[in-house]
């Protein structure tokens, strides 16, 4: 199931109204889909191979990459156990790999896949990184622009 995010706070009823409206108009309800940014699940398959390295020296079953320009500019596998550190989920271990091979901390235009939804930390880091989108789980779920942690 895909979760909406509203513009503006509305019912359920309201929602499901426009989101009828939306595909009757031919446009896609999912929250931030942008027919610029379609999925590309070789993307996913990347992350994946990174979760099966996180998982191949013990640690979380997580992975990402961050993709610009249509190539891997991040790898993340997790590193919470190996590195003995609660911040080196997948998500900002492929951010700051990303950083770093390219020498910048901007990484705006860039996408961010995920074999999971990245957590709200992770969320929060790739929008101080300026990721554009997040993609996330096999499915390719658009989780649409990273927010920051709300105050």
């Amino acid at each position: 199931m895909i979760a909406m995010r509203p513009l503006v706070p509305c019912t359920r009823r309201s929602a499901i109204a426009h989101a009828a409206i939306m595909l009757v108009a031919g446009q896609s309800w999912a929250v931030g889909h942008s027919s610029a940014s379609e999925p590309d699940r070789k993307w996913y398959e990347a992350a994946a191979a990174q979760r099966k390295l996180a998982e191949s020296w013990g640690d979380q079953s997580y992975g990402a990459v961050l993709v610009l320009d249509g190539t891997v500019a991040g790898e993340g596998p997790s590193r919470v156990v190996k590195n003995q550190d609660a911040d080196a989920h997948a998500e900002r271990e492929a951010i700051r790999d990303a950083q770093r091979r390219l020498g910048r901390t901007d990484m705006a235009g860039s996408v961010l896949y995920s074999t999971s939804r990245p957590c709200a930390l992770c969320e929060a880091a790739a929008a101080r990184a300026g990721v554009s989108r997040m993609y996330f789980g096999p499915s390719l779920v658009d989780a649409g622009v990273p927010r920051p942690v709300a105050q």
